[in-house]
């Protein structure tokens, strides 16, 4: 039974996954369907989260607009997720940045990661 699962979930993994990490700055380009049309529509935020594994991973991106936090979080290997890209590295030292949302302004901002 554990192999036929195993076997399904391979099927629907993307091949080539971007690479990001809990603190990022991220572009995730999605797509939303509107009626019988379709479009991609860009979310830029930081990543606070990343859960699973193999096709049932998930990543949480929070953005603040007009004042307003908002979150959404994506199945990695989704159809509906077009491309990651990353527009900063965020130098962080925890798995999950939840104590982002009581932070407002410039303390809500992550380091940026220097190499």
């Amino acid at each position: 039974m554990n192999e036929i699962i195993k076997s399904i979930e391979a099927e629907q993994l993307k091949e080539k996954v971007d690479e990001f990490c809990v603190g990022d700055t991220v572009k995730v380009h999605g797509r939303i369907k509107e009626g019988n049309r379709e479009r991609i529509q860009v979310f830029e935020g930081i990543v606070i989260k990343r859960q699973g594994g193999s096709s049932r991973e998930t990543f949480t991106v929070r953005k603040s607009s007009n004042g307003i936090g908002v979150e959404k979080t994506w199945p990695l290997h989704s159809p509906n997720v077009e491309k990651v890209e990353v527009v900063r590295r965020g130098k962080v030292r925890r798995a999950k940045l939840f104590y982002l949302r009581d932070r407002v302004g410039k303390k809500a901002k992550v380091k940026e990661l220097v190499k």
